[in-house]
């Protein structure tokens, strides 16, 4: 009831919708076009609409701005985000030889090492968000991109902003393998097994300068967060805002991290429990690539909205499931989710829509509301990429 007659409240307090919004939503409204557009086109029209981001940050510094909204335009850079998407420009960058992308991924790389706090950590929020914090999440979302950036361009610079996040993360990491002593306060406090995917950054740290004890300490963390696993897959403690009905989003992270545990380690026990998530994220998933955008212990839908964020990174994870045991399930779940999340991307029209991905489909639901986010491009483009990759070797 209070959840109610808050988001009431929220309700009530928002501004008169945008002529855009109003449009986009009666779009919605009216279901998804038949024709998907297909891997290669929504490949291309992300990684713009990534570049135009770039450009259009209200803040401009060479940051990714957080989103497009429909009711307030582009806003400032979020770190964050700019962080993890830095190995996808990379990988654009590389596929297309393209220099252009190359220079842009510097340019991120380059302004996520002067945010950097001394101690190694990095803000939480939007670039002129307050209060201005070490958050362990956020700084292990930035990792991916700094081990990144180190490895493809050799840079010093790059080498030791990465040694620093993670040898902070390493060293603030409880001992029973939880993250607790800086907290976003973006979100509801308490214990988050969605941190595996900050354990993803100590992979790639672990990769380029091993034997630092980052790949150790990301393990730790991990076999923590499965301690909150339920037999069915499910995660205890895996939302930003409520436990008992996690994102996608979410639930997309903390399996992404148990797979990305179990490359590294090639530990049987991390693909069993990714597994088990999976199977159960695979019988929630509709015909036609439907899957609600917050499930419950059950994997039951819990809204009535997509997360499309969280669709195309659990198909990753999908995709990933089906190249380490071969079945074909896995593969055919993903595609499904692939090809929904295709199907809502507009090739023309305003620039900050064409080539994004909303937050929510309608886009009036409650997650990224009204808003075309800069973690949802990068994330539809690996996905796609990784079906692609798959396609090819079938």
């Amino acid at each position: 009831m209070f959840q109610l007659l808050r988001k009431i409240k929220h309700q009530l307090s928002q501004p008169p919708l945008s002529d855009m919004a109003k449009a986009e939503l009666e779009v919605d409204k009216r279901g998804l076009p038949a024709r998907d557009p297909g891997p290669e086109a929504v490949i291309a029209a992300c990684t713009e609409w990534l570049c135009t981001a770039q450009d259009n940050s209200a803040s401009k510094d060479g940051g990714v701005a957080r989103d497009f909204s429909l009711q307030k335009g582009w806003a400032t850079s979020y770190p964050e985000t700019t962080g993890y998407i830095i190995p996808t420009m990379i990988t654009m960058a590389n596929r297309n030889g393209d220099a252009g992308l190359h220079a842009r991924a510097r340019r991120m790389l380059d302004w996520c090492v002067d945010i950097q706090f001394p101690e190694g950590g990095f803000m939480g929020g939007k670039i002129d968000a307050t209060p201005r914090v070490p958050v362990t999440f956020n700084t292990g979302q930035i990792l991916i991109g700094l081990a990144a950036g180190a490895a493809e361009y050799k840079d010093e610079r790059y080498l030791d902003s990465m040694r620093r996040a993670a040898a902070w993360l390493r060293d603030s990491l409880d001992e029973d393998g939880c993250w607790r002593k800086f907290p976003t306060p973006f979100a509801k406090p308490g214990e988050k097994a969605y941190e595996t995917h900050v354990s993803w950054g100590l992979f790639e740290a672990e990769r380029v300068a091993p034997g630092n004890g980052y790949g150790e300490a990301g393990l730790r963390q991990v076999d923590w967060a499965i301690g909150k696993q339920q037999p069915n897959g499910w995660f205890a403690s895996n939302c930003l805002t409520d436990a008992d009905n996690p994102l996608t989003h979410t639930i997309g992270y903390v399996l992404r991290g148990v797979l990305e545990g179990h490359l590294l380690s090639g530990r049987a026990d991390l693909l069993q429990a990714a597994e088990r998530t999976g199977k159960s994220l695979v019988e929630a998933i509709g015909a036609d690539g439907y899957l609600a955008g917050r499930l419950d212990r059950n994997f039951r839908g819990a809204v009535n909205y997509v997360c499309l964020t969280g669709s195309v990174q659990i198909a990753h994870c999908l995709f990933l499931l089906h190249r380490l045991t071969g079945e074909r399930r896995y593969l055919e779940a993903g595609r499904k989710l692939t090809a929904f999340v295709r199907r809502t991307v507009r090739f023309e029209g305003h620039e900050g829509m064409v080539g994004g991905i909303k937050g929510s489909f309608p886009v009036n639901g409650d997650y990224g509301q009204w808003e075309y986010l800069n973690w949802a491009a990068k994330f539809c483009i690996d996905a796609n990429l990784l079906e692609i990759e798959l396609a090819g070797n079938a």
